[in-house]
């Protein structure tokens, strides 16, 4: 699909060639009997030369590539209303370039976004000097402390931030069809916080954008088709700002030895399950960890309001274990599925693969990887 639409940005363009060369009687162009001043003329050379700057943006992933190609198309557009009889087809081929254009000048703003947000993040964990603050491990129930062991975390460095990749797939019903997706996370562990940002493949060349985001306690949730129309927006509430903690809790598991931080409280409950409170500024959060007989983290469940709105309602929100893998020698569970147990029966809403997990790495990655 990406070589068909530089093959008509291409084609489109040089077309225009065709009324450059009329204005200025460089050849006899029969397709055009509407008569076309020399200004006229010079402004279908721009246009060509718009469409061919689009082609070489568009083809080298440059960020300036839709800006240039919505110029071209709007201006090609009104030159062809100019020659309407001779030139009507040329309106089909604006209305595809502007199709694809527009929502790639969305998603560019939209990134833009992110990663303002990300550097901001990024930017506070490098500005200040990391103090381990964190607890003794022998204080935590027998259950945490033999999955620290087994996470291989003993005499690493303490972390205090985090970048990772994630590839898998997700749906919004329990009867829908999958969507594959991509995303980036960073973290920073010292003032919880995260920005996570996705791209959802609805179907080819149709997505979503997604950005979830929480700090200084609050949490905000952002989705929007095609990169334009806004899904969710929402941001700072109650609900959201316990949802994005119990996320942020329930990924620690990634992050064995961030357990040990002081804002977050641990009680056992038997040899194989614990509970731990998480609390910062005005929110708190409690979740459940199950363990394995071997030691390995099992899963995380808890409360977790399903939906959006002020119809959301708590509903049991489990991130289930599906495998294990070395990061930096120290095991991680890095393939997961994410269950909502409704009434109705298990929802498996989002099944997810870590696949490059950094920690104290206080900066961007260098592309996006979707």
């Amino acid at each position: 699909m990406k070589y068909i639409f530089l093959f008509i940005l291409l084609i489109h363009g040089l077309i225009h060639l065709m009324g450059f060369a009329k204005a200025f009687q460089l050849a006899t162009i029969e397709n055009i009997v509407s008569p076309i001043s020399k200004p006229a003329g010079a402004v279908w050379l721009m246009v060509t030369l718009l469409f061919l700057i689009t082609c070489a943006g568009f083809f080298m992933d440059k960020s300036f590539w839709p800006v240039a190609a919505i110029v071209a198309s709007l201006l090609s557009q009104l030159i062809i209303i100019m020659v309407w009889k001779d030139a009507p087809w040329g309106t089909l081929a604006n209305v595809i370039i502007l199709v694809v254009a527009v929502p790639a000048y969305a998603n560019f703003q939209f990134q833009k976004m992110v990663d303002k947000e990300i550097d901001a993040l990024l930017n506070n964990v490098a500005s200040q000097p990391f103090v381990a603050t964190q607890r003794e491990s022998e204080n935590l129930p027998e259950p945490v402390q033999q999955w620290l062991r087994k996470s291989v975390v003993a005499d690493k460095e303490p972390v205090h931030s985090a970048r990772i990749k994630q590839t898998g797939r997700m749906r919004t019903a329990p009867d829908s069809k999958w969507m594959n997706f991509k995303a980036t996370q960073y973290y920073d562990f010292n003032i919880p916080a995260f920005v996570w940002t996705t791209h959802v493949e609805m179907i080819p060349m149709i997505n979503m954008v997604g950005r979830d985001k929480f700090t200084t306690g609050e949490g905000e949730m952002l989705i929007k088709f095609l990169s334009l129309i806004p899904v969710v927006n929402e941001a700072n509430n109650e609900k959201i700002n316990s949802g994005t903690m119990l996320r942020y809790l329930g990924e620690l598991i990634w992050f064995p030895s961030t357990v040990l931080s002081p804002y977050i409280t641990w009680e056992e409950i038997d040899s194989r399950t614990a509970k731990a409170t998480m609390q910062y500024k005005n929110t708190t959060a409690q979740g459940i960890f199950f363990f394995t007989e071997h030691g390995d983290i099992a899963a995380f469940e808890a409360q977790r309001y399903y939906g959006g709105g002020a119809e959301a309602k708590l509903e049991t929100w489990r991130v289930e274990v599906m495998d294990y893998k070395l990061f930096d020698d120290v095991r991680v569970p890095y393939k997961n599925r994410v269950i909502w147990k409704l009434d109705e029966g298990d929802f498996n809403w989002l099944e997810l693969e870590i696949t490059a997990l950094e920690t104290n790495n206080p900066t961007r990655f260098e592309k996006q990887n979707f």
